[in-house]
């Protein structure tokens, strides 16, 4: 069998926990900040962990995490 390839775009969005669980960057934070709240601001820091449904898609773009 050949080798799967991973997708580009997904190598640079996602990782994965030592758990195995998905984490990456909460959305809406590119531009447009003023008119956002301050408690969205607070809330989009840092890193989420992905749900199980979105996390599905990803696994198969990263066959070999």
């Amino acid at each position: 069998m050949p080798k799967l390839k991973t997708k580009s775009a997904a190598k640079k969005r996602f990782s994965f926990t030592a758990s195995g669980f998905v984490t990456s960057q909460p959305a809406y934070r590119r531009h447009l900040m003023k008119n956002k709240s301050q408690k969205m601001k607070r809330q989009t820091r840092g890193t989420m962990v992905l749900s199980e449904s979105d996390a599905k898609s990803v696994v198969k773009y990263m066959p070999y995490k």
